[in-house]
C-alpha cells in the first residue's frame, strides 16, 4: 500500500509541476494574443525563435501535456473508500497465490498469545480470543523470506521442523529443492562441535518453530550465521534476519508455506523440477482421491 500511495504522491506532484508550466505558457500565449496584430506578429516570430516551433505547433503540444496530465491526476476524482478499494484489488492480483487459498488454508489464525514482536501484524481477535494476522503482510513476509533464501545455495542451507504436521510438506520441499531438512530429530552440536563426525557448515538454517527448535536456532545463532524463521502470534522473532508470519501449527497452513518456499525457490534457482499443485500440500488431493 505504502508503495502505492508514494506513486500516487509522485504522480500528483507531476502533475502541479505540469499544471504549472500550461499554466505558464497558456498565460504566455494569451499575453501575444491580446497584443495588437503588428505586436503578435513580432511576439510569434520571438517566441518561434526562442523554441523553433509556431505558435500553433505550441498550442498542439500543451494540449497534449494537459491531456496526460489529466491521466495521471484523474485519481482525485475518486472517493478515499474507492481509492482503498483500487489498492486492495491491485494488491491482491500481486500475491502469490489468491486471498482465498490463505483464507482456506487458515495461515491467517494465530493463537491466543501474542508476543510484542508479533503485535503489529496482528489486524484483530476473533470472538473466541484467537490472533488473527494480516493476510496482506503474510504475503509480503513470504516473498522477502524467497528473495532472501535466493542468496544462497542449497547446500548451505538446513531447515529444523520438529512439528510433525509439517512432515510430510517438509519432506517434499527437500525432494525438490536440494535443501537438506531435520524433522524427527535435530541432533544438537551439529553446527557448533567440530569433533562430532556429523559436523558439518550451512550459511542459512530456516526455523519453523523457535519454541519446537531452539536448539538449532541457538545453535545457529552461536556460529554466527543466517536465520529464516517462521512466526505464529506467540513466537519471538529475535535472531531472525528474516522472518514469515503465519500460523506454524496446521498442516494445511505449512503446506502453503511450504508450497510457496519450494516454488520460490526453484524459479529464483532455476531448477527444473515438477512441483505439485497447491492441493496436494495443503493435503486436498490425497482426501479427495
Amino acid at each position: 500500500m505504502v508503495e502505492v500511495i508514494e506513486n500516487i504522491e509522485e504522480n500528483i506532484e507531476e502533475g502541479i509541476d505540469a499544471v504549472e508550466e500550461v499554466l505558464e505558457n497558456i498565460e504566455e500565449l494569451a499575453e501575444a494574443e491580446s497584443v495588437d496584430e503588428k505586436k503578435k506578429k513580432k511576439t510569434d516570430k520571438l517566441k518561434e525563435k526562442e523554441t523553433g516551433k509556431s505558435i500553433e505547433e505550441r498550442k498542439k503540444e500543451l494540449l497534449e501535456k494537459a491531456k496526460k496530465l489529466k491521466e495521471k491526476i484523474d485519481v482525485k476524482d475518486l472517493t478515499t473508500e474507492e481509492l482503498k478499494e483500487k489498492i486492495k484489488i491491485k494488491k491482491r492480483t500481486d500475491m502469490l497465490i489468491p486471498l482465498e487459498e490463505y483464507v482456506k488454508a487458515g495461515i491467517y489464525l494465530g493463537t491466543k498469545v501474542v508476543t510484542p514482536e508479533m503485535k503489529p501484524f496482528v489486524y484483530r481477535r476473533r470472538a473466541d480470543g484467537l490472533a488473527i494476522f494480516n493476510t496482506d503482510t503474510i504475503d509480503e513476509k513470504l516473498k522477502e523470506a524467497i528473495e532472501f533464501m535466493g542468496q544462497f545455495d542449497a547446500k548451505d542451507i538446513i531447515l529444523v521442523c520438529k512439528r510433525s504436521s509439517g512432515w510430510r510438506a517438509a519432506e517434499m520441499f527437500s525432494k525438490l529443492t536440494g535443501i537438506r531438512i531435520f524433522t524427527k530429530k535435530y541432533p544438537a552440536g551439529i553446527l557448533t562441535n567440530t569433533t562430532l563426525p556429523n559436523f558439518f557448515e550451512n550459511e542459512l538454517t530456516i526455523i519453523m518453530d523457535h519454541w519446537l527448535d531452539k536448539n538449532a536456532l541457538n545453535d545457529t545463532l552461536n556460529v554466527k550465521k543466517k536465520v529464516l524463521m517462521v512466526c505464529d502470534t506467540n513466537n519471538f522473532s529475535k535472531g531472525a534476519n528474516k522472518f514469515i508470519i503465519g500460523n506454524n501449527k496446521s498442516d494445511r497452513s505449512l503446506g502453503v508455506i511450504f508450497y510457496l518456499l519450494t516454488k520460490g525457490y526453484c524459479n529464483s534457482k532455476n531448477i527444473d523440477a515438477e512441483i505439485p499443485e497447491l492441493d496436494w500440500w495443503v493435503g486436498e488431493e490425497s482426501s479427495q482421491g
